[in-house]
């Protein structure tokens, strides 16, 4: 009688412990990939020596003085992104500020955007993945893994705004719905929304050229079609700020930026909004590089100094609240994979070797 007593106990602690774990965990999340964002911009604001510098700056600077400059850093960062100090600052995680030894590095040797967010993807550094034109990613990523688990087949979506985002996740292996630079989305029950979405972008100014589009475009694209569909899993890769930084416009980059910080907003108050997505999602924010410093801050490659020191910003309900994160040690972007999958309860694994997940963002 004692000996089944025990088992019944043992057995309804395991069910609670079971319940604890699953009530920690979201039930959707959202990440977000911001192109060659650099660490400095994040936790410092607009950079003195270049928003003031005439070089840089494709327009009249004192707008964007105006708009972005304080004296003060924590008030310069914040004028830059609001939303990201005004609410991740205060309720979820940031981790890069190297000042105070927080360390975010990309773990592959390339420190550019096809191997940055690969690794990101898949939790790997692979050594061959050394392009931009690399074909077709051979590795397993966190996406078609997540879409393989009960409750979330066909329920994971990507949009992007570099056509080479359907390569690195490799959607013609495993058909996830990637939305690329000029694609429509199609079905028979868009909304008006979705609609005015897929014809806006064919009316915008192709400034990089066809394999490009304007984050607006693919940000309006992708909230419409969350508010019609309710994905559980999104992945958001924007690219403006690398661009402009590439062509050296300083203003624009910075605008870029703050562009970023409105989305964010934007769609985190959607969720606080929408009972499908109220109380169980979680925002995860990247960059797939980083950045050099000086006049080299245009660029970015093994060949420059710093473009691999990056960040990461996560919140969601079930994300401890511990704002700026000092001190952690350090932080590979292999890590992300399996944290994301974690979020969601999963034990993301790969035939490669993957990074192991962050704790404290997890637990």
């Amino acid at each position: 009688m004692k000996k089944l007593s025990v088992l019944f106990l043992f057995a309804l602690l395991t069910a609670a412990t079971a319940r604890a774990q699953n009530s920690n965990k979201a039930a959707n999340i959202i990440i977000v990939s911001v192109d060659g964002l650099r660490w400095k911009e994040v936790f410092q604001g607009a950079e003195k020596q270049l928003i003031t510098s005439k070089k840089f700056n494709s327009q009249d600077s004192a707008e964007r003085i105006n708009k972005y400059w304080a004296e003060d850093q924590r008030e310069r960062r914040a004028k830059l992104m609001p939303f990201v100090w005004g609410v991740i600052g205060k309720s979820g995680q940031l981790y890069g500020n190297r000042d105070l030894g927080s360390k975010v590095n990309v773990k592959n040797t390339y420190w550019f955007s096809y191997p940055g967010r690969s690794e990101n993807l898949t939790g790997y550094a692979d050594p061959k993945v050394n392009s931009n034109e690399y074909p077709d990613n051979p590795n397993k990523n966190v996406l078609e893994f997540i879409d393989q688990q009960k409750g979330y087949n066909k329920k994971v979506v990507a949009f992007a705004s570099w056509d080479a985002v359907a390569r690195i996740i490799n959607r013609n292996r495993n058909g996830i719905m990637e939305n690329n630079p000029f694609e429509d989305v199609k079905g028979d029950d868009l909304t008006q929304a979705q609609k005015l979405a897929n014809e806006i972008q064919h009316y915008e100014p192709q400034i990089w050229g066809n394999s490009e589009r304007l984050d607006a475009s693919t940000f309006a694209i992708a909230k419409s079609y969350i508010m019609a569909k309710h994905p559980k899993v999104v992945y958001l890769d924007l690219a403006d700020t690398d661009d402009d930084a590439h062509e050296g416009k300083y203003d624009f980059y910075l605008d870029a930026i703050n562009h970023v910080d409105a989305m964010l907003s934007s769609l985190w108050t959607y969720f606080q909004n929408d009972p499908f997505y109220k109380g169980n999602t979680t925002i995860v924010v990247v960059p797939d590089h980083g950045r050099g410093e000086g006049n080299q801050w245009t660029s970015h490659g093994s060949s420059i100094p710093h473009a691999n020191d990056t960040w990461l910003m996560v919140l969601g309900p079930k994300v401890k609240p511990l704002g700026e994160v000092k001190d952690n040690g350090q932080i590979y972007q292999d890590q992300y994979a399996k944290t994301i999958a974690r979020l969601l309860g999963f034990n993301f694994t790969s035939v490669n070797p993957v990074g192991n997940e962050i704790n404290s963002v997890v637990k």
